[in-house]
């Protein structure tokens, strides 16, 4: 045997000893490839033009929509499915009933894209009026990663409330990797969000924002502990309507809620409630 098929069967040897190994066999791991994929295509369904090297006009447009409609809903009902059938606890649950869940998932993930656009387009205006150096809209959509990490949010919250699970944490780290901003999926963001540079940015899952919120770089919104019994309990803090919160402000804790019209300073630590219109600063 040579030393290449001595390294094969190792590595082979390997998955029986370690596991690790996602098998078309009974139950299979939703693919993370795919999702990104995925989350490519609707990307490019919310700013059809922007997001991808094709050139479109009044012609194709239709065409070209139909086709990425029905490639979205094909790749993300499969991709659904696995999830749903991997975590499941009853080994019984058939399969078809899987599908069916997933694709009518995937159906009502597109029925809500209009909605979805009109909150980016919020999102989109919020950053061109929040941010002297953005030159247009279009500006902010083509190369705002607080605009990306909001849009990737706004589509994987769809997902998690409709009850789908990996897969919006999937879409959501995808987009903390390419940005450095990290929004868990389950978060509740109002509109007209705007997060300027980005860098930095932590979101918790259980944290609830207003509208017209603005968060520069740094700013963490996180809990005050991170027991695993706490999972299920409101452990991040809420945000009212209007507030700006600036560069490295950490805010924490389920009962920490930070009246409308406020702003917090840069650096600041907040771990109790802030009055409405109140401005807090390090001192």
């Amino acid at each position: 045997m040579g030393a290449i098929d001595k390294a094969i069967d190792d590595i082979l040897e390997s998955y029986k000893k370690y596991g690790g190994i996602n098998l078309d066999e009974a139950k299979m791991f939703p693919n993370r490839q795919s999702v990104i994929e995925v989350l490519n295509d609707i990307q490019a369904l919310i700013f059809p033009g922007y997001r991808t090297a094709e050139e479109i006009d009044s012609a194709t447009l239709r065409f070209v929509t139909g086709e990425r409609v029905n490639r979205i809903i094909s790749v993300l009902t499969r991709e659904i499915k696995k999830a749903l059938v991997f975590t499941v606890q009853d080994g019984n649950v058939e399969q078809s009933y899987c599908f069916s869940l997933a694709e009518r998932t995937s159906v009502a993930l597109i029925e809500e894209i209009p909605e979805i656009r009109r909150k980016v387009g919020l999102d989109v205006q919020a950053a061109f009026e929040g941010d002297p150096a953005a030159k247009s809209t279009e500006d902010v959509i083509v190369s705002y990663p607080g605009l990306e990490a909001i849009v990737v949010y706004r589509i994987a919250h769809f997902l998690s409330v409709s009850g789908v699970p990996v897969i919006p944490r999937i879409m959501s780290e995808y987009a903390h990797g390419k940005t450095g901003i990290d929004i868990n999926p389950a978060a509740v963001i109002g509109e007209k969000f705007f997060i300027d540079h980005g860098t930095g940015v932590v979101i918790g899952e259980s944290c609830n924002i207003g509208d017209n919120v603005k968060i520069y770089q740094g700013v963490t919104l996180g809990a005050l502990s991170v027991k695993k019994e706490l999972m299920n309990k409101k452990r991040h803090p809420t945000i009212g309507n209007n507030v700006t919160i600036y560069a490295n402000a950490t805010i924490l804790g389920g009962e920490t809620v930070i009246g409308e019209n406020s702003v917090i300073g840069g650096n600041t630590w907040v771990t109790k409630a802030v009055p409405p219109g109140s401005l807090v600063t390090q001192n």
